[in-house]
């Protein structure tokens, strides 16, 4: 049996159309979460099958979303060289430290690197312009979207919302690389 969804719930969609009226703003940002130049959660208000929904959107640059896949690429490599490597899953102590060797931290980590410089190399981590639907979201439809955008600002947001609800929301196709730069040759 499926409990019903509160972000489809008219009084929910009232409660936040009330706020958005007050703010001036057709959004709100999710309390408690950063807000950064590269990205930014927030609610909405759109349609889904020709209903009101809140949505609880992230929306990040296409750099970050690059940079998260290069990463979970080279996190996937180390667990695979280095089985009892736990990535970003770790044993924590009474104190709340990280358990950890040292030693196998930094042949680890220098893997890594190496990994990630490979990935470049190779193109595998490039990324294209997305939206990604989650229906079964908690509240509301979950939406996650990267755009080839230099940051997230008021301004895009808006631009993606009235877009997106307009059915007017192109993404670019082409995969993209936001290689890193070596920190060597910025000097």
């Amino acid at each position: 049996m499926q409990t019903t969804n509160p972000g489809f719930d008219p009084k929910e969609i009232e409660k936040l159309q009330a706020a958005l009226s007050k703010s001036g703003k057709p959004f709100q940002f999710i309390e408690d979460e950063e807000v950064s130049e590269d990205m930014a959660e927030f609610h909405f208000i759109g349609k889904h099958e020709g209903k009101p929904v809140i949505y609880d959107c992230l929306l990040g640059t296409l750099q970050l979303a690059y940079e998260s896949n290069l990463l979970e690429m080279a996190e996937a490599k180390a667990r695979q060289k280095f089985p009892d490597y736990k990535g970003f899953d770790f044993e924590i102590d009474d104190k709340g430290n990280a358990i950890a060797n040292a030693e196998e931290l930094d042949e680890v980590e220098e893997y890594k690197a190496y990994a990630m410089y490979e990935i470049e190399e190779a193109g595998e981590a490039n990324v294209a312009e997305y939206v990604e639907l989650d229906t079964n979201f908690e509240f509301g439809i979950g939406l996650e979207a990267y755009l080839n955008l230099p940051e997230i600002t008021e301004a895009t947001i808006i631009q993606f919302i009235e877009d997106f609800n307009a059915g007017t929301l192109k993404l670019d196709p082409v995969r993209y690389s936001f290689e890193s730069e070596d920190e060597d040759e910025e000097d």
